[in-house]
């Protein structure tokens, strides 16, 4: 049964790119939060220095002395960022700006003229072949299965491993690093601890899916869980779903349309993206609109309440407190000034007296609640 799940081409590349989805999503995350994603964009470019540099030490092509070697070069492209800022000369965009395109240059340069017969160029560096994961394949339990797979579950357990455990720690130093310096959780600590899993992830996911695909699973999938809730826990489930969901619909329409499938995955996380931009519940473009609707609607009723209200028990009531009354004063067109009373009598604000307009004790009591407020403060004041 394993053999034959193993020996699935489909299911491994699929299984792939899921797996780097859910371990890039779980510490980018709270890069998004922190509103540090950039950095997965330099870090990626500049551990190809990392790279090369280990390879010319151990002649390590893969395999965890690489991940680890490889991913400290990305906690030094951030040590050296936030040391060039601690100058106050530059800014924090440009500091990244500056220094990763110096040790990815670096790491080009020494990848052409030490490792130019090696398997090991900035091509797949950055761009990777999804396709082609099951092809390289290491003996377990007498099974074969393909390397990335191995690699990448070992990296999300320890991605996922290192959320549970410091949940707390990380979700306090990401909100508040001045509460968290204050409670002893060290924040410094914890966010070059996060720098080095998304340096270790990149290192892993490379000869897989490469620097693009990979930057795209750490931005997009937490990005687009952002729009949909607040709640952290909720965040990094939806994230993770979103990066199996791109990995597999990025996969088949990458087979229908004979295109990239690493591509099509990135594709497929700015489609969910551009999803949640539209339709979230809280902060999408269309439920955004519907509240702004609501409240001017909810503004018009309340304006009536208050205009009907304050000609109540005068003489000129007749001719205030009626519907041609609210179209002179208010500048409604006859299709509004329609509508908003419809509405106020839908919800038993104010009802119809022949053609004038009464309050119901919901609409006076509606009244009160917006003028009494003012009343209070001009008596109050001398």
């Amino acid at each position: 049964m394993l053999e034959v799940i193993f020996a699935n081409s489909a299911l491994m590349i699929m299984l792939t790119g899921a797996l780097v989805g859910c371990a890039s999503t779980l510490v980018g995350t709270f890069l998004v939060l922190r509103g540090n994603s950039l950095l997965s964009d330099a870090i990626s470019h500049s551990i190809i220095f990392g790279i090369v540099v280990v390879w010319l030490l151990t002649h390590a092509t893969a395999g965890p002395v690489q991940i680890v070697g490889a991913a400290l070069t990305g906690v030094l492209t951030v040590f050296l960022t936030e040391l060039l800022f601690s100058t106050r000369r530059v800014k924090y965009d440009a500091a990244i700006g500056l220094v990763f395109p110096v040790l990815f240059s670096v790491g080009v340069l020494l990848l052409n003229v030490y490792a130019r017969d090696v398997h090991i160029d900035q091509h797949t560096v950055l761009l990777g072949e999804i396709g082609f994961v099951w092809l390289d394949t290491m003996a377990i339990g007498g099974y074969e299965v393909p390397q990335a797979v191995v690699f990448m579950g070992l990296v999300t357990a320890v991605n996922l491993l290192f959320v549970t455990l410091f949940f707390k720690e990380l979700k306090i130093t990401t909100f508040d690093p001045g509460l968290a310096a204050a409670l002893g959780f060290a924040p410094g600590v914890m966010f070059y601890a996060l720098l080095f899993l998304v340096s270790a992830t990149g290192v892993a996911a490379f000869d897989a899916v490469g620097a693009v695909l990979f930057i795209a699973f750490v931005i997009v999938p937490p990005s687009a869980a952002y729009l949909l809730t607040d709640r952290l826990w909720l965040m990094l489930v939806l994230g993770a779903l979103i990066s199996i969901a791109a990995s597999v619909l990025g996969y088949y329409a990458a087979i229908t349309l004979n295109v990239s499938i690493g591509g099509m995955m990135a594709v497929m996380t700015g489609v969910f993206l551009a999803l949640a931009f539209l339709f979230g519940p809280r902060y999408g473009i269309i439920a955004r609109a519907y509240r702004r609707q609501a409240e001017r609607q909810e503004n018009e009723l309340r304006t009536v309440a208050v205009h009907l209200f304050s000609h109540e028990d005068t003489r000129d009531r007749a001719e205030e407190n009626v519907a041609q009354a609210l179209r002179t004063h208010l500048g409604w067109g006859a299709d509004t000034a329609h509508r908003v009373i419809a509405n106020g009598i839908s919800d038993d604000l104010f009802v119809r007296d022949g053609k004038l307009l009464a309050l119901t004790p919901k609409g006076r009591a509606t009244a009160r609640s917006i003028l009494e407020p003012w009343r209070t403060e001009a008596q109050g004041q001398p």
